[in-house]
């Protein structure tokens, strides 16, 4: 799919009148005095928050951002494949894997032995290992992004917009209000509402405002962390130029001139710089040195000899200072052990640098995580401690990768520097694959997560990693799909029951007598949480994967409770059973070493994560699992 060929044009690509290309976004009127949650700032933290909020009615949510509209052009760009796989539960996936850049490969430049001036290609690797996920590494611009997930807030049961133009003045916590403790003044910055001041009561307040937070400030916690004290340029250009990788992701190390990425972007012509510039004094900012868009472009030029490089436009540019930061907490619970009801999220609480592509993919997981959590409680289903893992997840999986970001931008910015090897680069950066791809997250043992000790029945699906996708059958219709994309994001958990080696269709079978717990016991998970008129999956969704091939099965035969009646209307459910595979390469039993003579349960969060793996037969310990901080019916 290409485009820009003529200049850049954001917005949608199919749509060719430029006034049509966004559709209205905004809410109208003022922010309602009372919500259930505030999200502050419409970055992609506050989206992802947004949009997972928006699936449900009845919790009131508001989100406002302090420019006047939304986001056209520029940031962020990179999309790991974790995050696509997040992206398919919000239902816009192949929308992006249409309009972006496939990264496939990368290549790596350094100095010429014969002449170090110039630079000669050194290797050119795979960007993402086979088997890693379903979903590739792409580019697409960061606006885009915010189209799709506004997009998905316009068309929600809650029709949510932003409201822009409010920029939050005062927040302030009163301990002993139980309703909506929070008290956030937002004065609005248009010309039409200049000067007004609008008051909101909240129970939850969420800061996605960025690095500069004024919700992390008003809760009294800070970014600590160093700068490299390195300047680097950001530009993205339609040019023309005789470097042979301009299409491909390429990373260059040059003698004199520093060190440049070249990532390809969206449209088949458009690409991203990102290029050295100087060394900073101590405690000297980039501002000092009034750089402009020319001095980036004399730098990649210096960088790229002996090849040429013409810029005919500069869609965006901008420059920055390498530098790592974390807040040591993500909300305002503080060390006593209360429930908090303000968090942070994004770059209100960790910033990296943009090399390593982690910035916005990471902002995303954060809120991912965080807002099936707070509709849970809000709901009813989950007691408030359940809000208390947030933190203590994020800020630790924030850590381990400002860690690897650190090490990443000092290994890019040392090749003015004698001694320097690419080549280590290049090993680097295959040996940490799964970093870039955003499938190095494992959650430690906690209230959500086990401890894996029954990791043997499913060892490819790691507790407390992310669900990693393998293709199966759809038994009621023999329809070829992948496990992980039933996973919406929808606050519902998974709890997917891989079938034992016997016939699932004769009395008494393993998955027989767990259907029969899951749907008819007291204690079952399933209905123990079930409020009035719910349909039975409406907290946990069971799905089950049998060994057998689809046509030696019989649906008729399977237990009803697989076969569940939903809806108004009592509509039967064909979608609750897959088969393997039986292709060779394709069958999920071996593809993630499922036991095949035990079987075994996968419990999923419903952010993806792989909350504990149980025999089939372990009822007492499921239920328990959930007993720790889930609500009963009333």
């Amino acid at each position: 799919m290409q485009f820009h060929l003529n200049g850049f044009e954001p917005g949608d690509p199919d749509v060719s009148a430029p006034a049509e290309r966004f559709p209205v976004s905004g809410a109208a009127g003022s922010v309602p005095e009372e919500v259930d949650v505030l999200i502050v700032g419409c970055g992609p933290a506050g989206l992802t928050l947004a949009a997972q909020l928006s699936a449900f009615p009845d919790i009131r949510t508001a989100i406002v951002e302090q420019k006047p509209d939304r986001l056209y052009r520029g940031q962020a760009d990179g999309i790991a494949c974790r995050t696509m796989e997040m992206f398919e539960a919000f239902g816009f996936s192949e929308r992006v894997l249409r309009e972006s850049y496939w990264v496939n490969e990368t290549t790596f430049w350094k100095p010429d032995a014969a002449n170090p001036d110039h630079i000669a290609r050194s290797g050119r690797v795979q960007d993402v290992e086979d088997g890693l996920s379903e979903m590739p590494h792409v580019i697409l611009n960061q606006a885009r992004v915010h189209d799709f997930y506004l997009d998905v807030m316009r068309k929600s049961p809650a029709r949510m917009q932003p409201y822009y133009g409010r920029r939050l003045t005062d927040l302030r916590i009163a301990e002993d209000e139980v309703s909506h403790p929070v008290t956030v003044m937002l004065e609005r910055t248009g010309t039409s509402h200049e000067g007004k001041v609008e008051t909101v009561r909240a129970r939850y307040v969420v800061g996605c405002d960025g690095a500069r937070s004024s919700v992390r400030r008003s809760i009294g916690l800070t970014l600590e962390g160093d700068s490299a004290n390195q300047a680097w340029g950001v530009m993205d250009v339609l040019a023309v130029t005789d470097f042979p990788d301009i299409r491909l992701k390429s990373v260059i190390q040059s003698s004199a001139g520093g060190s440049m990425i070249i990532i390809p972007r969206e449209g088949g012509y458009l690409v991203r710089i990102y290029v050295e510039m100087d060394k900073l004094a101590e405690g000297e900012r980039v501002a000092n040195r009034s750089l402009t868009s020319d001095d980036l472009i004399a730098a990649a030029r210096r960088v790229l000899s002996p090849y040429t490089l013409e810029v005919k436009e500069i869609a965006w540019w901008s420059v920055y200072e390498i530098g790592q930061r974390l807040s040591g907490r993500f909300d305002n619970a503080g060390e006593g052990g209360t429930i908090p009801n303000v968090f942070i999220a994004g770059d209100a609480c960790h910033t990296h640098s943009p090399k390593a592509g982690q910035g916005m993919n990471v902002s995303m997981q954060d809120t991912f995580n965080l807002g099936w959590k707070l509709a849970a409680v809000l709901r009813g289903q989950a007691t408030p401690e359940l809000l208390r893992t947030y933190s203590a997840e994020r800020q630790a999986i924030a850590k381990e990768l400002i860690d690897f970001d650190r090490e990443w931008a000092k290994m890019l910015s040392i090749s003015k520097k004698s001694g320097f090897d690419p080549a280590e680069t290049e090993r680097y950066f295959v040996r940490h694959g799964r970093y870039t791809a955003g499938t190095a997250t494992q959650y430690r043992p906690s209230l959500l997560t086990g401890k894996g000790a029954y990791q043997e029945l499913a060892k490819g699906f790691t507790v407390g990693t992310r669900f990693h996708s393998a293709p199966v059958i759809r038994l009621g219709d023999a329809k070829p799909v992948h496990l992980g994309h039933v996973a919406r994001a929808d606050g519902r958990w998974r709890l997917i029951a891989f079938a034992d080696a016997g016939d699932p269709m004769v009395t008494g079978s393993r998955i027989g007598a767990l259907c029969d717990f899951l749907g008819a016991d007291a204690s079952s998970p399933v209905t123990r949480y079930l409020r009035t008129g719910e349909d039975i999956d409406a907290i946990v969704d069971v799905r089950v994967v049998f060994q057998q091939a689809h046509r030696d099965l019989a649906f008729e035969r399977m237990p009803a409770f697989l076969k569940p009646r939903k809806g108004r209307y009592g509509l039967i459910d064909y979608e609750k059973m897959f088969c393997a595979d039986r292709r060779p390469g394709h069958d999920i039993f071996d593809l993630r070493g499922i036991d095949r003579s035990k079987g075994g349960i996968v419990l999923l969060r419903p952010d993806q994560y792989v909350a504990d793996i149980f025999p089939l037969d372990a009822y007492g310990a499921l239920s328990a699992y959930f007993e720790r901080f889930m609500s009963r019916a009333d």
